[in-house]
């Protein structure tokens, strides 16, 4: 099967491990993604693709606002903790969140912030690829290691 095969051919391939927060009305969600991509430069924008039934898929459309805390060595638990697609999607307790006045939480700890605003989707097979424009986009320590997922299993590089 050719899903399969790509499956094992992907699982080669590191990828950049990311929390996408939103809020909406007070109610926060999150959804560990490994799929955080730059698309472009000019203007400022980010993709990644959300399983249609996940529950945090529908309130990023209605938040149309999100925040995406890229995931330090070290914080595997946290991936695993937002790792879940369906409710209970996020619990916060125990979770330190970074002080902000406003707008989608975001995890205290990472090597990387951005807040963005979706512009477009793209249904993808059984996901939606959401394109969203760069607002801010703040780094975190210069000494801060990523954590990756490779061959199912997260690893810092």
């Amino acid at each position: 099967m050719v899903g399969d095969e790509l499956r094992s051919v992907m699982r080669r391939v590191p990828a950049a491990v990311a929390v996408v927060t939103v809020d909406v009305g007070g109610l926060r969600a999150g959804l560990t993604v490994a799929s955080l991509v730059s698309l472009s430069l000019e203007p400022p924008l980010v993709g990644f693709a959300i399983r249609r039934d996940a529950a945090l898929h529908e309130l990023l459309r209605e938040a149309q606002e999100l925040a995406a805390s890229v995931l330090a060595a070290g914080q595997e638990h946290i991936a695993q903790h937002f790792a879940r697609g369906v409710p209970p999607i996020a619990l916060w307790e125990r979770i330190s969140l970074r002080d902000q006045p406003e707008g989608p939480p975001q995890l205290e700890g990472a090597v990387a912030w951005l807040r963005c605003r979706l512009t477009d989707e793209l249904p993808t097979g059984d996901h939606t690829f959401f394109v969203a424009a760069v607002e801010t986009a703040e780094p975190g320590p210069p000494d801060a290691r990523p954590l990756v997922f490779h061959g199912q299993a997260y690893a810092a590089l």
